[in-house]
């Protein structure tokens, strides 16, 4: 949460309609430079004067239902700090798709009905116990 000035300060740099978008995603004010947006529609953010440490970027999801997945692997790498560039100023994320990597967009489908559920085509080796009663 941050503090009362800090909130004001950016209402005035950012503007009600952001002020109210981010409290409404991402629960916090925040204003800082547009870096870039990626293919799915990702706006990502920086700013090193006025935020904390390790929370000077962050991510402007296109979709209201988000999930990190939607985050492409040279975007995360930069959100996490594991890179100083982004991508679009990185020489070595700009390599492109390689041959070997999945076309498009797969989600992660953890927890959700279409997750991957394994399954044995073994006969079981031991039966379960079905209790027999007499009758009284």
């Amino acid at each position: 949460m941050s503090t009362i000035l800090r909130t004001l300060r950016n209402i005035r740099k950012i503007g009600i309609k952001d002020y109210l978008h981010q409290m409404q995603y991402i629960g916090d004010t925040k204003a800082g430079t547009y870096i870039a947006s990626d293919k799915y529609g990702n706006k990502y953010f920086e700013n090193v004067d006025d935020e904390l440490p390790l929370r000077t970027r962050w991510v402007d999801y296109k979709e209201k239902e988000y999930s990190p997945c939607h985050i492409e692997p040279g975007w995360h790498a930069w959100m996490s700090y594991l890179v100083d560039k982004p991508p679009i100023e990185d020489a070595v994320l700009q390599t492109g798709q390689r041959s070997w990597e999945i076309k498009g967009h797969r989600p992660n489908l953890t927890a959700s009905r279409a997750a991957f559920k394994t399954y044995s085509t073994v006969k079981p080796k031991t039966a379960a116990w079905e209790p027999v009663a007499a009758p009284r």
